[in-house]
């Protein structure tokens, strides 16, 4: 899924190797429309937690007609977010190549807030809706099915916490978010045998500032003693 931009006003980038690609604002309206589509944010989620699937697959898997995941299959791919894949293809039998897909990574951000037309905002808003919303679905599944997971039953770190920092400093510590989430990150070959997919999210935001209160010699009334 496509992650948060860092606030406005972030000052301190991550340096980027070979192996950490550099981050793509998504700042295009049709890109960000496509992205936004319920069914597509579902068949991409799937992609990324399974791996390489094909129409077919997604459509049983999703509930949907294979028609609906092929249409959207190559909507998405217009846009980068996936592409054609070898893994999984079997070999051809003279009944016509079978076309997997793969979901794209990388570190895709979205335009500040402050840089977003009207029309954009309310693609965004929808598109973070139904993330979000997925996302508690996805960690719900997992409490109720908490008990069959063995040793990954007790795989539940939480942290709620506050903090003060200027609007740089967050930008900054997200950068150092996404590094840390990069250091983890490993080739298959390299992969243990008993890892799992694991889903991290990051949420970040200011607590709204509390109203003044108001002084009862302002509201042109005299309040009687008790």
């Amino acid at each position: 899924m496509a992650q948060e931009p860092c606030p406005p006003g972030a000052e301190t980038p991550t340096q980027h190797t070979s192996a950490t690609p550099a981050p793509v604002e998504l700042s295009d309206l049709a890109t960000l429309k496509a992205l936004a589509q319920p069914r597509r944010q579902r068949m991409l989620q799937h992609l990324t937690l399974h791996g390489p699937a094909t129409s077919a697959t997604l459509a049983r898997a999703l509930g949907l007609n294979t028609g609906s995941t092929s249409y959207h299959l190559r909507e998405l791919a217009r846009y980068g977010f996936v592409e054609e894949t070898e893994t999984g293809r079997a070999p051809d039998h003279g009944h016509g190549r079978e076309r997997w897909w793969r979901a794209v990574p990388g570190d895709r951000r979205f335009p500040p807030r402050s840089r977003q037309s009207a029309e954009m905002r309310h693609v965004m808003d929808e598109l973070n809706h139904h993330a979000y919303a997925a996302d508690l679905e996805l960690f719900e599944q997992f409490q109720r099915d908490a008990a069959e997971t063995g040793p990954w039953a007790d795989a539940f770190p939480y942290s709620r916490g506050t903090i003060r920092l200027t609007a740089p400093e967050l930008g900054a510590f997200f950068e150092e978010y996404i590094a840390l989430l990069n250091r983890y990150k490993r080739p298959e070959a390299e992969t243990p045998a008993d890892a799992r997919t694991v889903l991290t999210r990051f949420l970040a935001f200011p607590a709204p500032l509390a109203e003044p209160e108001a002084d009862p010699a302002c509201n042109g009334k005299e309040t009687e003693p008790s």
